[in-house]
This record gives C-alpha cells, sequence and structure tokens, in this order.
C-alpha cells in the first residue's frame, strides 16, 4: 500500500486509464503526442528529437503534423484510408486552415501512407509525399533504420511546405 505525506495508508490503489483502442474497442488510437510510437521502434532519445523538431516547426510556422508507428490496423483492410481516418479523427491540422500532415507507418505490415489535410496537399501533393516515401524514407526502413527514414522523410517534407 502507498502512504501519503502524513504518514496515513492510502487504500485507494493507483488507476490504469485506457483508451478505446488499447481495449480493443476501436481501430483507431487517440494521438496523445506529435509522435506515437505504438510499435517501439524509437529510443527515448530519438522520440525527444523528433518532438522537438516537430513542435519548433508547428511554432515557426502552424503546421501540425503526428507520427505514427502502429503494429495493427484492426478491422481495416485499406492501409490508406486507415491513415486518412486516424488523421481525422484525431485532428491533426488547424481545423481553418486545415494544415495538417500525419505519418502513419508499420514495420509490423510493411506499410507506410502520408496522410495531408486538404490546405497541406495544395502544396504538397500525393505526388511529391510519394517521391519522399520512395526515395528518402524507404531505403532507410530497409536498413532497418526507421529513425533515420522518419527524421529524413519530415525534414525533407518541411522544406518543401513552408
Amino acid at each position: 500500500m502507498q502512504q501519503n505525506e502524513k504518514n496515513e495508508i492510502n487504500t485507494n490503489p493507483p488507476k490504469a486509464e485506457f483508451t478505446k483502442f488499447d481495449l480493443g474497442e476501436s481501430d483507431l488510437p487517440t494521438l496523445k503526442n506529435v509522435v506515437n510510437d505504438y510499435e517501439s521502434l524509437f529510443t527515448i532519445e530519438q522520440l525527444e528529437k523528433l518532438t522537438l523538431l516537430i513542435r519548433e516547426y508547428e511554432k515557426k510556422t502552424s503546421n501540425q503534423i503526428a507520427i505514427v508507428s502502429i503494429k495493427s490496423i484492426g478491422k481495416y483492410t485499406d492501409f490508406s484510408q486507415f491513415a486518412i481516418d486516424l488523421s481525422n479523427y484525431n485532428g491533426v491540422g488547424q481545423k481553418e486552415k486545415n494544415n495538417g500532415l500525419t505519418i502513419v507507418f508499420s514495420k509490423t505490415l510493411r506499410k507506410i501512407r502520408i496522410s495531408t489535410g486538404i490546405g497541406t496537399e495544395q502544396i504538397l501533393t500525393d505526388e511529391i509525399c510519394e517521391e519522399v516515401i520512395e526515395k528518402t524514407i524507404i531505403p532507410e526502413f530497409k536498413k532497418g533504420e526507421y529513425y533515420l527514414g522518419i527524421e529524413k522523410g519530415i525534414t525533407e517534407l518541411m522544406t518543401k511546405w513552408e
């Protein structure tokens, strides 16, 4: 049992909080951070670096980026639709600007998708996103360098997006 500051015994056990996704009731997780590593592919230092990079970029531009690694897409059969729905479900990007970008990838499923808001896709077209995936991110992923692939990919996207 835990003791509080007054040395009294605390009989209330700590509460575990689960989301509908954690409990298998929803196929879409609620993103709690700008980098959501559900496959545990990044070290703490890598998570911190990516988070700082994304937050600094958002301060400078107001554009929002979310990174999600995921083992499963639940009942979904289309990875691209999962990525779009995940981004919309979590409201990535400012509503009035539609300036969000979500990179969803899965080492387990060997899939990756960049989902953009309507305002974003006017600059970062599907062709540009596909090129970044094919020429920048996937070559690093093939070497097992998931952090490097994502870091290089978002850096390139940020440069093109400004």
